[in-house]
């Protein structure tokens, strides 16, 4: 008669392989563990390095911390098949195998960290930059090996990919120290030109945050419809341009106020055809 299935039969006779696979499970567990930390704080100590050298910015420091990571953590992955028995070797044939597939399937993952690495070379924007990429605009709060982190104005973390962003144009309104303020003003036909010059100058000068060299230029650029456009061109520090155009609207327009110069309201023309028989 067969040997009657109890829990002690089949303990007796499963336990060496479920104690020894239980003991690789917690092991490999172990080393995840173990390696997963060990990455991340490597990661950090490659970022926090990088900022005490003066050739490196936050931008090398957070890429390097990057491609660190990945680098360990990849160990950490063949380290724990390992553990279960799977030779280095081995794996290294079978990933061979398997990069023609992967490759085929993984383009677009392949595709941005090349990008990544040519963002890292040709240095197109860098971390704290206000750039226009892919048709997102924000702060770049981050490029690491995959995609670049945006944050746009009213605060929303946007991802792009780094393919993208390395193929399309890009705007770096951060790029250079110095920007120009260009703000445009509409006075009345029947108002004084001259006067309204001298008085936007006025303005300007006012403004310490404007630069005297290159002068400011305020011409008339324009007849409009209803107005006569003065054109104003100041060159300011990069981060005062929005700050320097808002000044500039609102201090004119009191300025246009008490010297009675007005901003007229667009003007339409309504055109009315008689019958012939009224």
């Amino acid at each position: 008669m067969p040997e009657e299935l109890t829990p002690a039969a089949i303990w007796s006779e499963y336990s060496p392989f479920i104690v020894s696979f239980g003991v690789k499970v917690i092991g490999a567990l172990l080393v995840l563990i173990i390696g997963l930390r060990i990455a991340g704080w490597l990661a950090g100590l490659v970022q926090r390095e990088a900022l005490k050298r003066e050739g490196i910015d936050n931008t090398l420091g957070n890429f390097f911390a990057s491609i660190v990571r990945w680098a360990i953590t990849a160990a950490v992955l063949i380290a724990v098949l390992q553990v279960f028995g799977v030779q280095a070797t081995s794996f290294v044939a079978v990933l061979g195998a398997l990069t023609l597939a992967i490759g085929l399937s993984m383009q677009g993952a392949l595709g941005n960290i090349a990008s990544g690495v040519m963002i890292m070379l040709f240095r197109p924007y860098k971390l704290g930059d206000y750039i226009e990429a892919a048709g997102v605009a924000g702060t770049v709060k981050d490029i690491n090996l995959f995609q670049t982190v945006l944050a746009t104005v009213d605060n929303v973390k946007v991802l792009v990919p780094n393919s993208q962003a390395i193929d399309g144009v890009i705007e770096n309104y951060s790029g250079y120290d110095t920007r120009r303020a260009d703000v445009t003003f509409g006075i009345d036909y029947d108002d004084d030109m001259d006067k309204a010059i001298a008085v936007i100058r006025q303005v300007i000068d006012a403004d310490p945050r404007i630069f005297r060299d290159p002068e400011p230029f305020v011409k008339v650029v324009n007849l409009g419809d209803s107005s006569v456009d003065i054109a104003t061109r100041s060159w300011v520090k990069a981060e005062d341009v929005w700050d320097v155009k808002f000044h500039l609207t609102k201090a004119v327009k009191e300025a246009f106020d008490r010297e009675g110069i007005s901003i007229p309201y667009p003007h339409q023309v309504e055109i009315q055809k008689q019958a012939a028989n009224d």
